[in-house]
Parts: structure tokens; sequence; C-alpha cells
């Protein structure tokens, strides 16, 4: 009698038994992903010895750390950081041989920015220095993203001065000193906040003219003055040559007073002018009055 026999595999379970089983050659593989287990935070089995071994030292030397109230405490546990961002303030425990401690201050820091020798668009060159006002909003961002912050922010806050005033003039800068530094604080909060640092304040201190420069402005203003006292001398000559003038001078002078609207009016009146309405008597006891 023919028997079929089947296209899977078949094992038999014993020797006299002719019935057979099928078995599925199918088997599931696991992959391990190492990226998510990476994700998930855990140790491989050296860090769990250490952490152990770490345990056992806190028995023995009980370690702990103050934070204070304007510090943030971010805790490296083998390098990657712990769970809830940065520490503090108060009392907590730390890991000793495994955790690393790194003490953040949030308080307003401030630092000046070395003086610049800045070519102005009108090609004036000038010495500009700065105060820049700063402080850390997000702790652990300040530790991971930039290495030094505060070096950092203060070259970001020298080029931003550098390139900022060049395109503006001496008289702008010399005039408009608020405007320029709001500008900055602006430029430099967007540069500084994926840091976590929040620049709230910047202020220009001096603007320093080369020796040169000072003198020229010296000597134009000399001669300005020079020539505004020539041509007053020359007014009061043409003035004096003529009574007359000096008393449409006067009434000019009144004539600008009562367009304001004022209601007092002081005017002087000439003593001359009494002499002409008074007796010759009276005129000379005015005169005593007067002298």
């Amino acid at each position: 009698m023919a028997t079929s026999r089947s296209s899977k595999n078949e094992v038999p379970t014993s020797r006299n038994e002719n019935r057979v089983y099928p078995v599925n050659t199918m088997t599931k593989v696991s992959i391990n992903d190492d990226y998510n287990q990476s994700n998930d935070g855990g140790f491989d089995i050296c860090g769990w010895i250490l952490i152990i071994c770490s345990y056992i030292l806190i028995v023995f030397t009980f370690p702990i750390t103050v934070v204070q109230e304007y510090e943030r405490a971010v805790i490296f546990r083998l390098g990657r950081i712990l769970q809830g961002g940065a520490k503090g303030p108060g009392l907590f425990f730390i890991v000793p041989c495994v955790d690393t401690i790194i003490r953040v201050d949030l308080r307003t820091t401030t630092f000046n920015v070395p003086p610049q020798e800045i070519l102005t668009r009108d090609s004036v060159t000038v010495s500009v220095d700065a105060v820049v006002y700063s402080r850390i909003v997000d702790p652990v961002g300040s530790v991971t993203k930039v290495e030094n912050v505060r070096s950092a922010t203060q070259l970001l806050a020298q080029t931003s001065l550098r390139n900022m005033l060049g395109t503006k003039t001496l008289q702008e800068i010399l005039s408009d000193r608020e405007a320029i530094a709001n500008q900055m604080e602006v430029h430099l909060d967007e540069g500084t906040s994926s840091w976590g640092i929040k620049v709230e304040r910047v202020e220009i201190t001096d603007v320093r003219l080369p020796q040169s420069m000072q003198r020229s402005m010296a000597a134009k203003a000399e001669a300005s003055e020079q020539k505004a006292s020539r041509q007053l001398k020359e007014a009061a000559d043409v003035i004096s040559s003529s009574p007359v003038a000096l008393q449409l001078r006067y009434l000019q002078t009144l004539t600008h007073i009562a367009a304001e609207k004022n209601s007092t009016i002081v005017f002087q009146i000439p003593v001359e002018l009494l002499n002409l309405v008074r007796p010759q008597g009276r005129s000379n006891r005015m005169n005593e009055i007067f002298t």
C-alpha cells in the first residue's frame, strides 16, 4: 500500500512508530536594537557594578551636597544627565565615583566689552566699549550646548558691536546710543537663546574719538566762535552809530515776546527818553536817583 509524504519536514517520535509530526522550520529571530536600548537610559554590566560599589560607599561616607537658592546642579551619572534636568535648590545625595556635579549660577552677571576700534560709515575711526547684563535661564543647555558660555557670550558681544556700529555714521553713534544699545540687545538675545542665556540689557558706556579728530573739531569750534564774535562786533558798531536802530531792535524784541502770548512783559526804557518828557529840574533829580 502506497503512502504519501508531506512536503514539510517530518520527525518521527520513535523508531517503532510510523507516525510523523510536522515541524515548522521558520524560527523567530530577535534582533537587539542598540539605538533603542541606548535611548532607554540603561547601563551596561560595568556601569551597574560601579553603581553598586558606589552605593556601598554611600553607606560608609554618607555623601551629600547643598545647592543654594540662586544655583542649580547639573548631575552626570556615568556621562548621562539624570532625568528631571537640573537639581536644586536644597540638599540631596550624590553617588560617589559615579556622579559628576556641575553648579550653575542663575544670577545676573555683567561683563565689559573691551574697547573696539570701529570704522564708521563716514570713514571715521572711533573706539567704543559697552556693558552687557545677562543670566542663565537653562542650566542644562548652558552646560551641554557650549563649552564656556561666558566666553562665548563675550566674543559674540564684541563681534555684534563691531558689525552694528560699522553701519552707522559718527553723528548717529553720538546721538542714538540708546537705540543702538536696544538693537544690540535684541541681536545678542537671538544668538544666545539656544545656549540657555538671556541678555537683559546692553549699555554703550563711552565713545572716544582719535586725538587728531578731537584737535580738528576743537579748531573748527574755535573758528566758528571767532567768526560769530566778529559778526556780533560789526552789528554792535552799526547799532551804536544810529540810536534809532537800537530802538527798532527793542520794538522787534517786543514783537517776538508778544507773539508767545505772555501775560507779563518786561521792557527796558532808556533814561534818555525820560529826559525828553520831564522838566529840567525833575530830570536832574531822576538822574541822581538812577546814578
